[in-house]
């Protein structure tokens, strides 16, 4: 079965830190950009970060830009949000978003079940 699986979610409290993993089962990962996606109750979804799979680009949203990094781990099949200095405005459920689009322009996209963060006293 081809799948994301989001993990280390959790309660910190605010200045606090988590790194969130989104591991890859049942296909390669690595070809795959890869987008961090929040959503708050009551809010709409957010991106907050994005690594290419061509050259493991980042890209940080501004608004966790200086906090939060995104990296990929390719021999694990992995890719990581490591978020510091956490803001009660950062609860949210975390979600990863595999994409990848082949030479014919089919994409095939994941995604994975989500993760809770709580920042909070």
């Amino acid at each position: 079965q081809l799948s994301l699986v989001e993990s280390g979610g959790g309660t910190v409290q605010p200045g606090g830190s988590l790194r969130l993993s989104c591991q890859a089962s049942g296909f390669t990962l690595n070809m795959y950009a890869v987008a961090w996606i929040r959503q708050a109750p009551g809010k709409e979804r957010e991106a907050v970060s994005c690594i290419t799979g061509t050259d493991d680009t980042p890209t940080i949203q501004d608004i966790v830009k200086g906090r939060f990094t995104v990296s990929r781990d390719r021999p694990r099949n992995a890719v990581y949000l490591q978020m510091n200095s956490l803001k009660p405005e950062d609860t949210a459920v975390y979600y990863c978003n595999g994409i990848f689009v082949d030479d014919k322009g089919y994409d095939y996209t994941y995604w994975g079940q989500g993760t809770q963060v709580t920042v909070s006293n």
